[in-house]
């Protein structure tokens, strides 16, 4: 398990980028403000996780899955993350997908490159 209550934070690196993206240009933010971001955001990350894990447990799963997450964002009365990250989810799998696809097209093509290449030798 986890030896210091340190090891639970957010990479810092992850943290500056995210308030980065998230701040008007020429924003700043201090080295304890970022902390105490960092400090939350884990905290918040460790609490979605063991309402997810409850919710899981009670339909006898040992996994938890996106359903169970959503769940315990309105569980958690976050209703308002629902609709923007079950968007955002649908991005991020049909950018999956359309990788995956891409991926095996290139192979497709490779590997009939190579057969002609043979044939023409």
């Amino acid at each position: 398990m986890v030896e210091r209550i340190e090891d639970l934070n957010l990479p810092n690196a992850v943290i500056a980028r995210l308030i980065k993206e998230a701040l008007p240009d020429g924003a700043n933010v201090s080295k304890e403000a970022r902390t105490t971001i960092a400090r939350a955001a884990s905290v918040f990350v460790i609490f979605l996780t063991s309402t997810s894990t409850t919710l899981a447990r009670k339909q006898n799963h040992k996994t938890i899955n996106t359903a169970n997450i959503l769940d315990a964002l309105k569980q958690l009365e976050f209703e308002s993350f629902v609709e923007p990250l079950t968007r955002e989810l649908e991005v991020y799998r049909k950018v999956i997908k359309d990788k995956k696809e891409k991926s095996k097209k290139e192979i497709s093509t490779n590997a009939d490159n190579n057969s002609a290449t043979k044939e023409t030798n």
